[in-house]
């Protein structure tokens, strides 16, 4: 009876005007729900200022709005106020905008890894594709200068996006003289203060230091540090099993360096689904990855050639040295919030030294707001982006709206993995009942023809209602396929709503519609 009524109804015939209006009145039925979740009201809001075009001429201005950092959240959030037709001031310490993500961070280790696959791929791939190379050699300063290259001219970019938009950037640390004004320390070596009607604080994150361990960028290194070796290390050891660490010891190991990571918790990156996590872990030892889980750091020497780390089990025993060319410290981000003097004008922070704010990014001081990762949620570019979009529309009398439930997450290694939602223990916890669905990139047409056939897709739906409540995928290019998940799941899609949908043959994607037919029901090609 069901499948009767949606045939009827895809059979139907309806006007594009009226398709138009049903989907903008579902849109808008959809966010306002959210924000009334949330105790957040659906009237309109009011503005505490007029809209207008236009930009600050000088630091000393009054602007409508003042952002303090030009990372992914505060320059976002900078070029969305002034096409709101606010009058804008971004802060940068950096002198060049994109904060670490751009300069240090996801754009440079992603040129890095790509650069490092194209050479194991010229080595160890290209002869089964019937392509012979006599020789390939790593030419490292050109790597590396092709990162920097491509850093460079997105940081540019930015740059012409604020000229662009109008929005006025001044290069210097910024700290709070009031909950309206902050005092510059320009690039130049002056100082100028910038007034606002509302201060966003995108200060981001740093690394994680940890005890007793000294990072000096040339043999105990940080993220930054790893971007930039001026050799490939025949040693290295990555503390931390997480997102960065894996990607940075997949770059060096591609190139030809002995990785081995040590990891204080059970597993590599607990947030993964565990089922996903496995045969990504049995990936990278293929790939000749080492690792020492649930193992401790107690002490370092750096004082030779290279590195020796001593280390034990996390729950005590007896103490082992490791030696390194290189130690990669990789152990997580903290909210950077140094020498804003946020303390100064009462702004309250968490025990981790995160932000406080309502879900208008506000925080208890008026006038003042916080965004990206100097507040709690996932550390990642594009929720600080999100959060930057969404709070300059609450600043401007419109509704914001961001789920932190349904941020996607990425692992650039290769295979990479990709995630949104839920993992099946997440769903065991909370006692709730679910039907998964997968399916094997070995059974995919084109993951076979091409020769990239690792990994898998696994769905999570509610089992009464086939609500999707979390999708993993394993593959290469997962980052990519991710995206139609993520959307399935912002809308409250069903497995079968994928299921149903056509994918073009052959592609990756398919993998996606198979495991969502697995889902509700049976998969065809398995």
């Amino acid at each position: 009876e069901c499948f009767r009524l949606y045939s009827t109804i895809q059979r139907t015939k309806v006007s594009f005007e009226k398709q138009q209006t049903t989907m903008a009145m579902a849109s808008l039925a959809r966010r306002k729900a959210y924000l009334l979740t949330r105790n957040i009201s659906t009237a309109p809001l009011r503005s505490s200022f007029s809209l207008s075009r236009g930009f600050a001429s000088s630091g000393s201005d009054e602007n409508d709005v003042v952002i303090i950092g030009g990372g992914p959240g505060g320059y976002v959030a900078a070029i969305k106020a002034a096409q709101l037709g606010l009058k804008t001031t971004c802060i940068e310490k950096r002198g060049a905008l994109g904060g670490t993500c751009l300069n240090v961070g996801c754009i440079p280790s992603k040129a890095l890894l790509h650069s490092s696959h194209m050479y194991h791929e010229a080595k160890h791939v290209f002869a089964n594709h019937g392509v012979k190379v006599s020789s390939v050699e790593v030419d490292l300063p050109a790597m590396l200068a092709q990162k920097d290259t491509a850093v460079k001219n997105l940081t540019r970019g930015i740059e012409g996006l604020f000229k662009k938009n109008k929005v006025n950037y001044v290069k210097g640390y910024g700290k709070f003289l009031s909950p309206s004004e902050v005092s510059v320390e320009t690039t130049d070596g002056e100082t100028t203060v910038v007034k606002g009607k509302h201060i966003i604080v995108a200060t981001g994150s740093d690394v994680k230091s940890l005890p007793g361990i000294t990072i000096d960028e040339k043999k105990i290194v940080s993220s930054t540090g790893a971007l930039s070796l001026s050799e490939i290390p025949k040693k290295l050891i990555v503390i931390g099993a997480g997102y960065i660490g894996l990607e940075m010891g997949s770059v060096w190991g591609r190139l030809g360096s002995e990785v081995t990571v040590v990891e204080f918790a059970a597993d590599i990156v607990p947030s993964m689904d565990g089922e996903i996590r496995k045969q990504f872990q049995r990936s990278l030892e293929k790939q000749k990855m080492k690792f020492m889980l649930k193992t401790k750091v107690v002490g370092v020497d750096s004082s030779g050639d290279g590195v020796k780390l001593i280390v034990e089990p996390a729950e005590g025993g007896d103490q082992t040295t490791l030696e390194a060319d290189v130690v990669l410290v990789s152990a997580g981000r903290s909210p950077f919030t140094s020498g804003l003097d946020l303390d100064k004008i009462g702004v309250e922070t968490d025990k981790v030294g995160r932000i406080l704010v309502n879900e208008r990014f506000s925080t208890n001081v008026s006038g003042v707001y916080a965004i990206g990762d100097v507040i709690p949620g996932p550390m990642l570019a594009h929720k600080a982006e999100e959060d930057g979009v969404a709070c300059v529309e609450f600043i401007a009398g419109k509704h914001g709206h961001v789920d932190y439930d349904k941020v996607p997450g990425v692992v650039y290694t290769y295979p990479e993995v990709a995630s949104v939602g839920k993992t099946e223990e997440q769903l065991k916890k909370d006692g709730v009942s679910y039907r998964v669905g997968k399916f094997p990139f070995m059974a995919n047409s084109r993951a076979k023809a091409i020769d990239t056939a690792e990994g898998l897709v696994k769905i999570l739906a509610d089992k009464e209602t086939d609500k999707i409540l979390g999708v993993h995928i394993m593959s290469p290019n997962a980052g990519e396929l991710i995206h139609e998940a993520v959307l399935a799941i912002n809308y409250d899609a069903a497995s079968e709503d994928i299921a149903r949908v056509c994918h073009a043959h052959p592609t990756m994607s398919e993998a996606i519609k198979e495991a969502a037919m697995a889902t509700y029901d049976k998969p065809i090609h398995m």
